[in-house]
């Protein structure tokens, strides 16, 4: 008896055929589509610069001190210290200007963290609105 060959051929001839149906279909629809085209609302720039904020620092000896970058001369002779007790009535004199003006705690990377969380904390305690934490970029 003679053994059947196995036929190691794909017919990709059906295949063409059907390629090129959808091609003549695209072809003849293309045309017809309508291409839609959306209006976005506009918007002016807006009338208010953010506000400059306030900066918290906790020292590593774990002493507080606030600088307002709104003033003009962002040196360290802006500082005010103070205790943890007058912090959040400071804050709010200086916010009394302007209520939505951040607040930046900055602590020391040697300062325990508990200390900066306590004085966010505490912050938070006297409704002190938009509070973040200030970091370095990394190199």
């Amino acid at each position: 008896m003679k053994q059947r060959r196995l036929m190691n051929d794909i017919n990709v001839v059906p295949y063409i055929d059907v390629m090129l149906v959808l091609l003549v279909i695209f072809m003849v629809t293309a045309p017809m589509v309508q291409s839609s085209s959306v209006n976005l609302p506009s918007v002016g720039k807006s009338a208010q610069t953010p506000a400059a904020p306030l900066e918290v620092i906790v020292k590593a000896d774990e002493t507080l001190a606030v600088r307002d970058r709104a003033e003009e001369s962002s040196t360290e002779g802006n500082e005010k210290t103070v205790t943890k007790a007058e912090l959040a009535d400071y804050i709010r004199q200086l916010q009394a200007k302007n209520p939505q003006q951040p607040v930046l705690i900055a602590g020391d990377k040697d300062v325990k963290y508990d200390a900066v969380l306590s004085v966010m904390d505490e912050l938070q305690r006297q409704q002190v609105q938009k509070i973040g934490l200030l970091v370095k970029p990394g190199r």
